[in-house]
């Protein structure tokens, strides 16, 4: 079998447990198509698997759950909710921040900074269920493979670690609450961050300080929200 320029950027660590999904044919059916496609895709092929390669399996301590990467150029860079620094914050990241300040007085940074990166660094695994997307197209990846790679990483996350808090906004999100042990791990819901949605209930929600609690009763070191300047 041909190896992939795709998953050659996955760390070999996560290759090796996700092998099984990597080598189903829905999958290689995917990997077909991103090598053949004639339409720009992002994340640029380097930053597919961004959150892969900050983390190792036994480094996670919290999954922040979101749909698929942003659409427009020079945005997703395989963290979800995060874009590249110099980019005006989307809509659901600038009520993520929004409810940060309310939760724990976080003051947001700047309006061109709202890359995660130093989250991913501390163990928030920022995973969208589709790692692509057409330029322009919204959700123009789903049902194509990306789920089930997804889906298995979930699934390895609960399986391999204890006291995991997974994040999931709004109703696609928490449907993937049926791979996730809650003998072992703590599940955070609320709505989505969405201007459509955060009405809800994700506004007053404070998801951070209820992971920072979780953690700490769990003999983990809290996850320091802010968002350094670059």
């Amino acid at each position: 079998m041909a190896r992939s320029s795709y998953i050659s950027q996955l760390p070999v660590y996560w290759n090796l447990w996700l092998s099984p999904v990597i080598n189903s044919p829905k999958f290689q059916s995917l990997l077909r198509k991103l090598e053949t496609s004639k339409e720009q895709i992002y994340p640029p092929i380097a930053d597919i698997f961004t959150s892969y390669q900050i983390s190792e399996l036994h480094q996670i301590k919290v999954v922040i759950l979101g749909q698929d990467p942003y659409h427009g150029a020079n945005q997703a860079h395989g963290l979800s909710f995060s874009v590249k620094q110099g980019n005006t914050r989307p809509p659901s990241l600038r009520n993520i921040f929004k409810e940060l300040e309310s939760d724990l007085n976080v003051v947001p940074p700047t309006k061109s900074m709202g890359e995660l990166t130093g989250w991913a660094h501390q163990g928030v695994f920022l995973l969208n269920a589709v790692l692509t997307v057409e330029g322009g197209k919204a959700n123009s990846h789903q049902n194509l493979g990306w789920e089930e790679f997804t889906d298995a990483t979930i699934q390895l996350i609960s399986a391999h670690t204890k006291n995991t808090v997974f994040v999931l906004w709004g109703t696609y999100a928490q449907k993937k609450a049926k791979l996730i042990d809650t003998n072992h791990h703590l599940i955070i819901k609320s709505a989505h961050p969405s201007p459509l949605s955060a009405y809800r209930g994700f506004w007053g929600s404070k998801p951070f300080s209820q992971i920072n609690k979780y953690l700490e009763k769990h003999n983990q070191t809290p996850i320091d929200w802010k968002i350094i300047e670059m």
